[in-house]
């Protein structure tokens, strides 16, 4: 197996940002709603090695909500491409408002994109490894799919982390449920 480009990863969210500054992150992807300021700890990097992209953390149209778009995937996939080119040693860190949604889709992408021999499962095992309280935002993982030509297996890959979770975290489904979320709760394959 090839080693990975994509070797030194973290998925945070805003709480654990200053964690994050003694572990060597090099750069950063910040996934956060479009109102939210500036999280203070962004100063712990230069501006050149961190990049913030604003949409809400919504699968759903509804009024004044910012949805992920295909353009928000195209920058994210633009910005693993990037990455990949810089020289040395580089520790990625994407984060979103609760390092669980936003960020595991971003990063289920990017590895996806990497990775492209890599199989869906294996890349959600891969960010399940990262983040265990990882439930990807399924829109934003739909869109992925689509841009990488994988065919829906990333899609299929998500639904079946989505069934481990809800045994690994019972409490998941009533909270997305009441978040309406719960059209990814009903996608959940048990495996």
């Amino acid at each position: 197996m090839t080693r990975s480009l994509l070797s030194a990863l973290t998925v945070c969210g805003i709480a654990e940002l200053d964690i994050q500054t003694t572990r060597g992150v090099t750069d950063v992807l910040s996934l956060l709603d479009p109102d939210m300021p500036d999280p203070p700890g962004f100063a712990a990097w230069p501006r050149h090695r961190r990049t913030l992209l604003r949409f809400h953390d919504e699968i759903e149209p509804k009024p004044g909500i910012v949805l992920p778009a295909p353009e928000h995937i195209d920058a994210i996939l633009a910005y693993g491409r990037a990455f990949e080119r810089h020289p040395g040693d580089k520790h990625l860190l994407v984060h979103c408002h609760m390092g669980m949604s936003r960020s595991t889709a971003a990063m289920a992408a990017l590895i996806a994109q990497a990775e492209p021999q890599t199989d869906a499962d294996a890349v959600f095992e891969r960010v399940f490894a990262i983040r265990q309280r990882s439930w990807p935002n399924s829109l934003m993982v739909r869109m992925a799919d689509d841009s990488l030509g994988r065919g829906g297996s990333l899609v299929m890959g998500m639904r079946r982390l989505y069934g481990r979770q809800l045994v690994n975290f019972p409490t998941y489904g009533q909270s997305l449920r009441s978040i309406g979320r719960g059209v990814e709760v009903d996608m959940a394959i048990q495996a």
